[in-house]
């Protein structure tokens, strides 16, 4: 892996710089910067940091797997991903998330060729950190299916480190959009990230045995890696530092209201889902 522009570096890009906002907002300006990008505004990277913490649960994720008291006792806000597939404890500290959004016109049709497109950068990122990374070899059982971190791993997303997960990455697709975002694990935190869910019997020591933290394989601080992330998705796309416009951020302040924060939608049922 090289820290070379890629191959969509020829469009517009802008690089938001680490922002820290509580998790329905994260998820509504990943759906804004889609919506520019499809309208022939600038394609984004960004890098973002979730305060407070934060549970994001997979789009189809059934609420009675989180323990609401808990997370209500801690501090912890839940909110959901347009993404499928498990829960992710996304620590203030522990956890460095990305977003891609680009139009659908300019990314491969292929779900495993996008991947390992929009992926480029993560992978650069961590060789940035000194970290030997990269896809899964072969599909690893799941240990319990609706924690994201815990489920079978698969060789089109799912990034480890020394044998243990350290990223995972999803895609969603808009008509006209593609948003690609992941979550990087700085620490791993396993009571904290089990103690979200209800209904589960996994030892903190078998999740720390299925994940790592940058934390634990290098000396580098959460803001070298916060660094290292923001230079690979810079050099990768030639983007310039950007931020958000107002209409847009007025705009997913109201798609906050309407979804990400809104504590119907969050806590509605698979079945109850179009």
């Amino acid at each position: 892996m090289t820290a070379n522009r890629g191959p969509l570096a020829d469009s517009e890009w802008r690089l938001i710089e680490e922002e820290a906002r509580d998790g329905p907002m994260q998820m509504a300006l990943d759906e804004i910067a889609a919506e520019t990008a499809a309208a022939g505004g600038p394609r984004t990277v960004r890098v973002y940091r979730w305060s407070p913490s934060t549970l994001s649960l997979g789009y189809g994720q059934d609420p009675d797997t989180v323990d609401w008291t808990h997370c209500d006792t801690e501090g912890v806000s839940v909110t959901r991903r347009q993404t499928g597939g498990g829960g992710i404890y996304h620590d203030t500290d522990g956890d460095v998330s990305y977003s891609i959004t680009a139009p659908k016109s300019e990314l491969p049709g292929d779900l495993m060729d996008a991947y390992h497109l929009l992926c480029e950068p993560v992978l650069d990122a961590f060789e940035r950190l000194g970290i030997d990374a990269d896809y899964v070899d072969e599909p690893v059982p799941e240990i319990w299916r609706p924690a994201c971190y815990l489920r079978k791993l698969h060789p089109a997303h799912d990034i480890v480190a020394s044998g243990r997960k350290i990223s995972g990455n999803a895609q969603y697709r808009r008509r006209d959009a593609v948003v690609q975002h992941g979550s990087l694990t700085y620490s791993a935190l396993a009571t904290e990230h089990l103690d979200v869910f209800s209904g589960h019997d996994v030892p903190a020591e078998q999740f720390s045995e299925r994940v790592v933290g940058v934390d634990e394989l290098t000396d580098a601080t959460r803001g070298e890696m916060v660094t290292a992330v923001e230079e690979s998705l810079s050099t990768w796309t030639d983007a310039h530092v950007g931020t958000w416009t107002d209409e847009e951020l007025e705009r997913a302040r109201t798609r906050v209201e309407e979804k990400y924060g809104n504590d119907e939608w969050v806590r509605r049922r698979p079945d109850e889902r179009s």
